[in-house]
């Protein structure tokens, strides 16, 4: 059984931008999303630890997050944060489909 560190790690950085966008500009909603997508995240990576073949949630909570960020980017065209999310996200999407090619 591996651990899934890079999946623990996307979470962990999800979790900490909603606590960031929170601490800054005193975004509850902000801080709701990292924590739920954040904590969808891990149990994602906990389930790749165990299965790796197993991605369910963590495939659709980072293929929501890279649609939604990445809507975000375009309308707002700041890099910051939801550039940046929405291509870690979209990096992880592609991460989880070589998992389930390979």
């Amino acid at each position: 059984m591996a651990v899934d560190w890079i999946g623990f790690g996307y979470a962990a950085a999800i979790a900490f931008g909603g606590f960031m966008g929170y601490k800054k500009k005193g975004s509850v909603m902000s801080l709701m999303a990292g924590l739920v997508f954040g904590a969808l995240s891990a149990y994602g990576a906990y389930n790749i630890s165990n299965d790796t073949k197993d991605i369910k949630f963590l495939l659709l909570a980072s293929g929501m997050l890279s649609l939604v960020m990445g809507m975000r980017y375009k309308k707002s065209g700041k890099l910051m944060p939801a550039g940046i999310m929405s291509g870690l996200s979209l990096l992880m999407v592609f991460r989880l489909l070589l998992l389930i090619i390979v």
